[in-house]
């Protein structure tokens, strides 16, 4: 599954191969579809792509005419996966709902213009992950500005842990006592 793919544009070199699964936490109107290669999946609603469950919900408050968001609840294997992608303020009850206790979450960590990390740092407490996937922060070549994510860390109170790869498995989820922070190497 690959979450908000990216151009070159951005000054970092994006992701590679075939891909099942695409999510679009951001769209731009006029809708299409910039994959061939994959199923994206964009806006609210329910979908169900070998045998991953993916529940949309749109953030109306959040979006404009020129373009919508969307946070998406994924199950896959017995794991909840939750992704906040491009919001910039918290989200509604309803989709916070919707949220909670998901064993991942992938949330903004570089402040401007997507949520403050502040407001980031309560948005974990609300929702209870067990994994806390940062996104969305300062790397070397990323042409807009952006906070890094050791910040984001600091405000939390967690040093995170920094990965090439991301294993989960849902035995260690039921082990682990609280939130752990991750950063991917990019």
């Amino acid at each position: 599954m690959l979450t908000d793919p990216f151009e070159s544009a951005t000054g970092l070199t994006p992701a590679r191969g075939k891909n099942e699964i695409i999510l679009k936490t951001l769209t731009a109107w006029p809708m299409k579809d910039e994959v061939e290669d994959g199923k994206v999946v964009h806006g609210g609603g329910e979908y169900e792509i070998q045998g991953v469950v993916i529940r949309g919900t749109p953030l109306l408050h959040d979006s404009s005419d020129k373009f919508f968001k969307t946070v998406y609840r994924a199950e896959a294997e017995e794991i909840s996966m939750g992704f906040l992608g491009h919001i910039s303020e918290a989200p509604p009850a309803d989709a916070m709902e919707k949220l909670k206790d998901v064993d991942i979450l992938f949330i903004p960590a570089g402040g401007k213009p997507f949520v403050d990390q502040e407001a980031a740092a309560k948005l974990i407490k609300q929702l209870g992950p067990k994994i806390v996937v940062a996104s969305f922060f300062k790397a070397p070549g990323l042409k807009r500005a952006s906070a890094d994510w050791k910040k984001f860390a600091d405000e939390i109170g967690q040093k995170p842990e920094v990965l090439e790869k991301l294993t989960v498995r849902k035995k260690d989820l039921r082990e682990q006592k609280g939130s752990k922070l991750v950063a991917l190497k990019i």
